[in-house]
């Protein structure tokens, strides 16, 4: 999807990144410790939230795409219906950590191009069709230097889930599974780029998690002081909050298409909304979802279990609740005036988990 809330990304994130602000985020001399003084926004925080949050989730998607990229080799060297199934497993498997990433769409995912590169939408039928019925070869590169609506996630989804899962190995053309697997490699190719952005030195650069836990040392020009990454941190959550409240789940329910729903194809967008909540769960609390607390986290700067903290908690569930409540297919939902209610509800309930980071979490980091 060209995704709607980039205003409202670059108003509430002071520290977006630009391609070069990310060249030159981080200076050599890191010697100058910050004086955090008696502040709960401390470098603890930021580094535990790189280190035990968004490390850890763009590994685990690199070792998802790998694992989807071999279902679909498999596939197209020898398409059976097992193989079919256990493609689409992997698809699906490959979701859950690249959903529980967008609740920190911030630095080389954003500078260099990787979101839209592996999760643009709605699919552009038409010119799915156009590649396919062209003489090119379908290697990785091709479909690299493809539109981004023409590769990625959701077109892969198409041609392997058909229209609501429908596809049988049989319905599979050669060229299609040509297809299949140069975008199975290039997924796998960006997911590798991106975990590796963050966990290792590149070009004569720091890796990004080097350059958000010196936030506020001498040269780091992307984050002046540990606030402004803390800040960045919540900028994130509040922009996943309000897209898909207003955006992956607005757009779809005001005008009721089916077609601008996120994978659809699947029967897979609640699963999706559900996980960018879990996402803004996991970047609070600051480890992975059944991770164990290792260090300080946006909660150790609400309160452990003050009254703010439990309303977020609280919040957090309710939304995950009022998602679980709605029918999927969503695309199906949209259409069904039983449904609607249940969707504004989670819509509502996302709203004010926003709102609550918005006005009275990101207030406290500026202290």
């Amino acid at each position: 999807m060209k995704r709607t809330s980039l205003p409202l990304r670059l108003a509430l994130a002071p520290a977006l990144l630009t391609g070069s602000l990310f060249l030159a985020a981080c200076g050599d001399d890191d010697s100058d410790t910050p004086n955090e003084g008696d502040s709960k926004v401390t470098t603890e925080l930021v580094v535990t939230f790189a280190d035990k949050v968004v490390v850890p989730t763009y590994a685990r998607l690199a070792t998802r795409l790998t694992e989807l990229d071999a279902a679909c080799v498999a596939l197209a060297t020898a398409p059976t219906a097992e193989k079919l199934t256990a493609a689409k497993a992997a698809w699906r498997a490959a979701r859950i950590p690249w959903e529980q990433s967008e609740g920190f769409l911030f630095g080389p995912v954003d500078s260099f191009g990787y979101d839209p590169a592996l999760d643009s939408w709605p699919v552009s039928h038409t010119e799915l069709e156009a590649v396919l019925a062209n003489n090119d070869a379908l290697t990785q590169q091709y479909v690299s230097n493809l539109k981004n609506e023409q590769k990625g996630f959701h077109t892969l989804e198409y041609l392997i889930y058909g229209d609501g899962g429908t596809k049988t190995v049989a319905q599979l053309t050669p060229r299609e599974l040509e297809y299949v697997t140069a975008l199975s490699a290039e997924l796998k190719a960006v997911g590798q780029l991106l975990h590796g952005a963050w966990a290792q030195a590149h070009d004569g650069n720091p890796p990004f998690r080097d350059t958000l836990a010196t936030a506020g040392q001498s040269g780091n020009t992307a984050y002046p002081s540990v606030e402004a990454a803390a800040q960045e941190i919540v900028g994130g959550i509040t922009t996943i909050l309000d897209e898909v409240a207003n955006g992956k789940i607005a757009e779809p329910y005001d005008t009721k298409d089916p077609d601008v729903v996120e994978s659809q194809f699947a029967y897979n967008s609640l699963e999706d909304f559900t996980n960018n909540i879990r996402s803004v769960e996991n970047a609070y609390l600051g480890h992975q979802q059944g991770g164990a607390k290792t260090g300080t986290s946006l909660r150790d700067v609400v309160g452990v279990d003050s009254a703010l903290d439990a309303k977020i908690r609280q919040q957090i569930a309710g939304s995950i609740s009022a998602l679980a409540a709605v029918r999927e297919p969503f695309r199906d939902s949209i259409r069904d005036e039983t449904e609607r209610p249940k969707i504004a509800a989670a819509q509502e309930a996302i709203r004010a988990l926003h709102d609550t980071f918005q006005g009275e979490v990101l207030p406290l980091l500026s202290k």
